[in-house]
């Protein structure tokens, strides 16, 4: 995967975040106010409909640098921040 820019933020939606949503990644610049998980999550949810639905599911796990995270860990430019639906098993 190539370098994200110092002043951009790699988001990448998997399995079915990503055929929901329509995208499996994208560079965008840290919208300014935006410091954690949280609040990025929160920002992208105001896209649309869709974007609130998929990324307000249950269990949504996210990572930040292929570290999971909570939602109070913070974003900086230049990070990956990734979103796992829930996985079942059997």
């Amino acid at each position: 995967m190539p370098t994200v820019k110092p002043d951009m933020i790699r988001l990448c939606y998997f399995a079915s975040l990503s055929e929901t949503l329509g995208v499996a990644a994208e560079d965008v610049e840290l919208p300014k106010g935006v410091e954690t998980v949280g609040e990025l999550t929160d920002w992208l949810k105001q896209r649309g409909p869709a974007w609130a639905a998929a990324l307000t599911a249950g269990n949504i796990v996210t990572a930040v640098n292929h570290t999971v995270v909570r939602t109070d860990n913070r974003v900086d430019d230049g990070d990956e921040v990734a979103w796992f639906p829930p996985v079942t098993g059997g």
